[in-house]
């Protein structure tokens, strides 16, 4: 099995949480530069029909697998998996349980930005550089609040113990980003990470906190990555051997 690895090229969580007053929304946080990546959703801290949520933005250097495929070094497609990886960051808050994260292409352009604070949202980007709930770059607005996303491509990861990894095959997605829109598919933007409807809009509970180790960790190996894997064994033909003989009987 050959494994080639690709590291996220940004990555960021937006999100449109309330602040420590519990007055005003963190929409204009950024959080491009922190070393973890957050997924959460808070029912009924402020009030007691409010929701509050946070979502994922990674996006991975597709120019660069493409390059890799120009070359003959990654396989066709059909013959190769794609594999999204992200790793449990362990913290002291409430971990979730039996939950699902959907894992969607990125319909549009987003600026990592510089931004650090993930308790006080105090990195605000407003029309600067870096995405935020409400813009995903200097000057641009999402179409709607929270990112912009494929969700006709999207995909499916499930935690039970809520402490799992991320680990999802990609492929398909991959597949279309290599092609392109002038492929006839779509454009690389990167993955939106984010609950579930059934848990990112429940009324019922908390799904708070999930997260992950981002690009900007210490722990290089715990770093966002994309992994393409494929079977580079060299076989013979030893089951296909057959005995023949002109001084044997067709029985024998």
């Amino acid at each position: 099995m050959a494994i080639l690895r690709f590291s996220a090229s940004a990555d960021n969580t937006i999100t449109n949480a309330y602040e420590e007053n519990l007055s005003t929304r963190g929409t204009g946080s950024n959080m491009g530069r922190s070393d973890i990546l957050e997924v959460f959703s808070i029912y009924a801290q402020q009030s007691s029909t409010s929701i509050e949520k946070a979502r994922i933005l990674v996006q991975f250097p597709i120019t660069d697998i493409k390059s890799k495929r120009d070359s003959s070094i990654i396989p066709a497609s059909g013959s190769v998996d794609f594999i999204l990886k992200l790793y449990n960051a362990p913290h002291v808050d409430t971990t979730p349980r039996d939950f699902k994260l959907i894992v969607a292409p990125i319909s549009a352009s987003w600026q990592e930005g510089q931004g650090l604070d993930m308790v006080n949202y105090s990195d605000l980007t407003h029309d600067q550089s870096g995405s935020n709930w409400i813009n995903r770059a200097s000057g641009s607005t999402w179409t709607t609040q929270g990112g912009d996303y494929i969700t006709s491509e999207a995909v499916t990861a499930s935690f039970s113990t809520g402490l799992e990894n991320l680990q999802i095959d990609v492929s398909d997605i991959v597949e279309d980003w290599i092609k392109g829109l002038s492929g006839g598919q779509y454009n690389n933007y990167g993955f939106g990470i984010y609950l579930h409807s059934d848990y990112e809009n429940s009324t019922q509970q908390s799904f708070f906190t999930k997260k992950f180790f981002a690009r900007e960790s210490e722990f290089y190996y715990k770093r966002p990555l994309i992994e393409a894997r494929w079977d580079d064994s060299t076989k013979d033909q030893r089951g296909s051997f057959f005995l023949s003989s002109s001084l044997m009987t067709a029985e024998q």
